[in-house]
């Protein structure tokens, strides 16, 4: 198994640890693939009723779930032409489908941070459970990304069009602004979370009540939700395109406007624009096809011949240098602004590179 992975079988359940804490459990291929195995291995195990997964942190065997895939290893293998960066992002998103289509019950403990890749492991299981802890986000736009792991397809079934908001922004929501917007089902005390996975082991999974009494037990009313009320998220993130919802917030004279209109004026205006048509187009879209329309997209966005780029001069690389290598936090982006996206650059991303017969993701149903 993976040096960053523990998986262990207490009673009826399977365990899976997350332990790479010093990367706040960044996902690389090594752990993808040993998340995969064990899933398969388990699911055909008759022995193996259930499934639960936990992130390490510094502090213990909680604090932090995991922060997303491992970004600087893109930088390396985008600029280093490593065949391993097609072959991470083909078996992530495989995994995610996984997982959403897991036939047992699947608990993940999403105390901590939960960012990108850590949502692809969590949005699809049965109990997806937070913390007063969780700082929850999918922040990929930060990076010259787009929100994926499956993100098109749970976004774009939040409430309105809070899932436009997500992806454009970035927004962090704590666990009640999680469970509100139907990315999470329950809060824990993050006082008894060692208490709580430990019961797992002790439960009975094929009486009638199932889970209900473990969850009776440690599940407890979150804090309120923070941040931006709805009608003002709805009210922007409805208009048509990202330069409507820019010039709007930046006509308002409120603080919320404000600070939204510089958040989406940092953030990469190529793949805001990319985003908002990903997260729209995902809305119609079972989960199989929103994932290969994501497999697609990344293809694109590390190797951008149709925007006559490479190498460096990806959106992608210049974000992830500018965040996590050189950390100016100065990115160069290509537009500078969003009024200065054409169609003609965002089209293409929605252009499989692939035949459906040599699609990566063919075999998904």
């Amino acid at each position: 198994m993976c040096e960053f992975l523990i998986t262990e079988v207490r009673g009826q359940v399977g365990l899976i640890t997350l332990n790479r804490p010093k990367a706040l459990n960044a996902l690389n291929l090594d752990m993808v693939r040993g998340l995969a195995r064990a899933l398969l291995a388990w699911e055909h195990d008759p022995a193996i009723q259930a499934v639960a997964i936990r992130g390490t942190s510094k502090l213990g065997n909680f604090g932090g779930f995991c922060a997303g895939g491992d970004i600087r290893f893109f930088h390396q293998a985008a600029l280093g032409g490593d065949p391993a960066l097609e072959d991470f992002f083909t078996e992530e998103y495989a995994l995610n489908y996984l997982i959403h289509r897991y036939p047992k019950p699947y608990i993940a403990f999403m105390d901590g941070i939960v960012m990108g890749g850590g949502m692809g492991i969590s949005q699809g299981t049965r109990y997806r459970l937070v913390t007063d802890n969780t700082k929850m986000a999918m922040p990929e736009t930060h990076i010259g990304l787009f929100p994926d792991v499956g993100g098109g397809y749970f976004l774009s079934r939040c409430p309105g069009s809070t899932g436009e908001w997500l992806a454009l922004t970035g927004a962090v929501l704590n666990a009640q602004g999680a469970i509100e917007l139907g990315l999470a089902d329950h809060c824990l005390d993050a006082s008894r979370l060692d208490a709580a996975w430990e019961a797992l082991g002790t439960l009975a999974w094929g009486a009638p009540q199932g889970v209900a009494p473990w969850l009776a037990e440690f599940v407890v009313k979150p804090e309120a939700a923070s941040g931006a009320a709805r009608e003002d998220i709805e009210r922007i993130f409805s208009l048509q395109s990202v330069p409507d919802m820019l010039h709007a917030l930046e006509a308002a004279s409120d603080g919320w406007s404000q600070h939204t209109a510089a958040t989406l004026r940092h953030r990469s205006p190529l793949m805001l624009h990319v985003a908002l048509e990903q997260v729209r187009r995902a809305r119609s879209m079972g989960l199989a096809d929103d994932l290969r329309m994501e497999r697609d997209m990344v293809r694109h966005c590390f190797q951008t011949a149709h925007l006559g780029r490479s190498g460096a001069a990806s959106e992608t690389v210049e974000g992830i240098r500018a965040l996590a290598v050189d950390k100016d936090h100065q990115p160069r982006w290509n537009p500078m602004r969003v009024e200065d996206v054409t169609p003609e650059m965002v089209a293409p991303f929605f252009v499989s590179p692939w035949p459906f017969h040599a699609h990566p993701l063919r075999a998904l149903d």
